[in-house]
């Protein structure tokens, strides 16, 4: 699920990605998404903050599609496929181009906040959230051990939003999408012990994300997608100018 790390704004990268050999053309940018990846999370967010409306397909990692393998041989999601068959593999590029399309929440951060903060929560943040949260996986040290090392972001975070309501500054912008779906994934290994947990100022944060309508429309339960159903539109229409109006 995981997703190369590019923090740092590449402008060419969807210029360069040339369409693969093979590939059909399509009406609407296609994703191949699966719900609760926190990567495919952060890129659906921006698509629907966007209103860019995509094809979306739903799929199950343990049986990953053949056509999300043609589209992206390493095979992790989310993967947008562009009209001219162009592909772009990484999440924050994803959401990077959606903005490029649309932005009118001016969600378009600092570079330098965002390299700060997206390097630090997909880096050493992921990584021992991915040992905390599957600990019966790393018999070698208790899951309070990997809380710890992670909770150290979690500090980080914590003393940001003392004096700033958002991760990227003064507003909302890509930084605080970028990230809260990780941060929810950690409260979520033991929420009893997140809610008496000392970082308020990050809890406040993360329940305001986690009860915008933008976030309830793109949590939405797409059935699995197999060759032989229609293309899901995301974001709905309608759904989606509410939940931009209400955020």
């Amino acid at each position: 699920m995981g997703n190369m790390l590019l923090p740092r704004r590449d402008p060419a990268l969807v210029q360069r990605a040339s369409p693969r050999y093979g590939r059909a053309m399509v009406e609407i940018p296609m994703l191949y998404s699966f719900r609760r990846c926190p990567y495919a999370i952060r890129a659906r967010m921006a698509l629907a903050a966007a209103a860019t409306p995509v094809a979306l397909r739903e799929v199950m990692l343990k049986e990953k599609p053949a056509e999300l393998i043609a589209a992206s041989p390493k095979a992790t999601v989310p993967v947008l496929v562009l009209q001219n068959g162009a592909v772009i593999e990484e999440s924050l590029e994803i959401m990077r181009w959606a903005l490029d399309q649309n932005d009118p929440l001016q969600w378009t951060p600092d570079e330098n906040a965002f390299c700060y903060w997206v390097t630090r929560c997909d880096g050493e943040f992921k990584h021992w959230l991915d040992r905390y949260k599957y600990a019966d996986r790393y018999p070698e040290n208790a899951s309070e051990y990997y809380r710890n090392l992670a909770e150290q972001f979690i500090q980080s975070l914590e003393s940001a939003l003392l004096t700033s309501s958002w991760m990227g500054g003064a507003r909302q912008t890509l930084v605080d999408v970028a990230l809260f779906p990780f941060i929810r994934q950690f409260a979520a290994v033991d929420p009893t012990w997140w809610q008496t947990s000392p970082y308020t100022m990050t809890r406040c944060w993360l329940d305001h994300w986690l009860h915008t309508p933008l976030f309830s429309v793109v949590m939405k339960k797409f059935p699995r997608w197999t060759p032989e159903m229609p293309d899901e539109q995301f974001p709905p229409a309608t759904a989606n100018s509410n939940a931009i109006a209400a955020q």
